[in-house]
């Protein structure tokens, strides 16, 4: 589709490299789903945010996730108004089109789950009354995977919303020489699509033809998450990827074909987000940490296991 190489080029703009995090977020916005980016500061994720925002005219708002944030600081509250004797309710940072919830495993359990609602049902309940959010919605989460001191790990219920999880490195060497030539000179980011261009395209992405026995491959690799038959590595798995795991691949599979021009799911579509859809669905035993087995080796032995159709 044209329409999302203008937002990806309008994107490159302003990010140098993160080839993987670009595609991810345009995935996770044309398939109505969220998505979780690990990364150390200071490598872009906010300004890559940003700049999808900015090219399809869309609202963005940031929250800086800290301990002693509120539930009611990201969805809004009751207030009372002594003029008119009655309530009124002020709406918090969620009613947005893009939501970055930065560093989102520094605040407590209370405040990750006022997201639980809104990324699932897209709907927030002030009060008694239930509020829905604007359409396109996406909650974009950052957390920082070195520091580990004074932060609440993301329960299961929480991660398994999240369609996606990207791990962001280091850019390389040239492309640094290209970031520092970029601030001397920057490019303004234009809209080059709209909000009926978004809706658009989600809808047309539910078109894109996925064959039977691609469909069979995604639940078998899920699947061997849960009841492992074909690894070795099976006793180290603690817990293994839901149902929404297996909705997750196949509608990332199609917005991947999408974003390569094809109107099919071909198995390299569904290859390449295997470790993105299911790394942060998996838990490990202490048995895992223990032997130094870690997720990666679980994740290519199953698809190295499962004969591709």
């Amino acid at each position: 589709m044209h329409i999302l190489q203008n937002i990806k080029n309008e994107i490159k703009k302003a990010i140098i490299g993160h080839e993987k995090l670009i595609d991810s977020m345009l995935i996770a916005l044309i398939t109505k789903g969220h998505i979780l980016i690990e990364g150390v500061p200071g490598i872009a994720k906010t300004t890559a945010v940003k700049a999808l925002a900015k090219s399809v005219d869309l609202e963005f708002k940031r929250v800086q996730f800290t301990p002693d944030l509120l539930p009611s600081d990201i969805t809004g509250i009751e207030i009372y108004n002594p003029k008119t004797n009655e309530f009124q309710i002020k709406k918090g940072a969620i009613f947005t089109n893009f939501l970055l919830a930065d560093e989102i495993n520094r605040a407590p359990a209370k405040v990750q789950s006022a997201l639980l609602e809104a990324m699932q049902e897209r709907q927030v309940t002030i009060g008694e009354e239930n509020f829905t959010l604007p359409n396109p919605f996406m909650v974009l989460a950052t957390q920082n995977p070195i520091e580990q001191e004074g932060t609440y790990p993301l329960p299961e219920a929480q991660l398994d919303r999240f369609m996606l999880k990207v791990e962001v490195d280091y850019n390389t060497l040239e492309e640094e020489i290209e970031i520092i030539k970029l601030l001397d000179n920057p490019k303004e980011i234009k809209p080059v699509a709209n909000k009926e261009d978004i809706l658009k395209l989600q809808k047309e992405v539910k078109n894109i033809h996925i064959d039977d026995e691609l469909i069979r491959y995604i639940a078998t690799i899920v699947n061997e998450t849960r009841k492992p038959k074909h690894i070795k590595y099976g006793e180290y798995i603690e817990l293994g990827a839901s149902p929404r795991a297996t909705i997750s691949l196949v509608n990332a599979s199609k917005a991947n074909a999408m974003l390569k021009n094809k109107d099919y799911v071909a198995p390299s579509d569904i290859i390449e987000l295997i470790p993105l859809v299911l790394k942060h669905r998996i838990k490990l035993n202490y048995k895992a940490e223990a032997e130094e087995i870690d997720k990666d080796m679980i994740i290519k032995e199953i698809i190295k296991a499962i004969d591709i159709p």
